[in-house]
This record gives C-alpha cells, sequence and structure tokens, in this order.
C-alpha cells in the first residue's frame, strides 16, 4: 500500500519561514543602521573643535616662559586673581573643552576626565594644551596665551570635588 505521508511542506508553513527570515534581515539591517549610527554620533561627539580665543581682561598677562604650577591657585603668586580666573576659564572651557571633554569637565568617557588632574599635574596639562596629542586634542598654543591657558585651569580646579 503506498505511503500517505507527505513530503512537502504547507503553503502556511513556507509563508511562515519567509516572514521569518524577511524580519531576520530586516532586525539585522535595523542593528546595523542602529550601530552605524552609534558610531557616527561617537564621532560628531567628540567634536570639530576649532580652539577660540579666551578674554582674559581683568587677569595679570602672565608672559611668554611656561610657568610650572597654576599661579592663580589659592597660595601661590596670583591667588588674588582666584574668582575672576574662575570667571574667565569657565567662558574658556565651554568655548575649548567642553565639546571634548564635557560640561564641567565631566567626560562622558571618550576623553580624559580633567576632574582627575592633580595639581602635580600642572606641568602635564599645560604640556598637552600648548602641544596637543597624537590621539586628536589640538595644539592651543595659537590661540591660548598663558594667562588663558591657566584660567581654564583654575576653572577645572573648581569643578572637582575634593
Amino acid at each position: 500500500m503506498p505511503s500517505t505521508t507527505a513530503t512537502s511542506s504547507s503553503p502556511t508553513s513556507s509563508l511562515a519561514v519567509a516572514k521569518t527570515g524577511r524580519r531576520a534581515r530586516f532586525v539585522a539591517a535595523a542593528c546595523s543602521a542602529l550601530l552605524l549610527l552609534g558610531a557616527a554620533g561617537h564621532v560628531i561627539g567628540h567634536g570639530d573643535v576649532t580652539p577660540q580665543e579666551v578674554d582674559t581682561k581683568g587677569l595679570p598677562d602672565l608672559g611668554e616662559a611656561p610657568l610650572m604650577e597654576n599661579p592663580f591657585r589659592p597660595g601661590n603668586e596670583h591667588d588674588e586673581h582666584h574668582d575672576l580666573a574662575v570667571q574667565v576659564g569657565e567662558r574658556g572651557y565651554a568655548g575649548n573643552c567642553a565639546v571634548c571633554h564635557g560640561i564641567q569637565a565631566m567626560s562622558g568617557g571618550l576623553t580624559p576626565d580633567l576632574r582627575q588632574l592633580e595639581e602635580w599635574d600642572d606641568e602635564f596639562y599645560l604640556e598637552r594644551v600648548i602641544k596637543g596629542t597624537e590621539r586628536g586634542m589640538p595644539s592651543f598654543k595659537e590661540n591660548l596665551d598663558q594667562t588663558g591657558i591657566w584660567a581654564i585651569k583654575t576653572y577645572i580646579e573648581s569643578v572637582t570635588p575634593r
């Protein structure tokens, strides 16, 4: 007697397989699109920094010779200008640093968290700002004078929890 077992799939199951395949391709395409969008956001979010000059009116001109310690820090040479340096530094930070290092120096993880800098990091900070880095930080030597550079560091110190 001939076998009555069906060897072909039903039209309903073929349709289900086709829908599942399309759904899987759609999900894969959507995930790829989100991944690319996220990567683009990462690149764009890092910022296109064009260094901005900082108006340091009211602060002393610190000259050309590099100072190895923040002169506006309490207890240092120009500490009487500390509060003004914080205000000037906040504007300078907003125009030059915040796009990469975050609002109030709170990094989102892509760049160093500047609140982690210690007083002994003054020379390290100065060198990075003047020379930039190979990893994408631009040099600010043509746009920031030493007074602006140290005013920004004074602002960073003011928002750093101690």
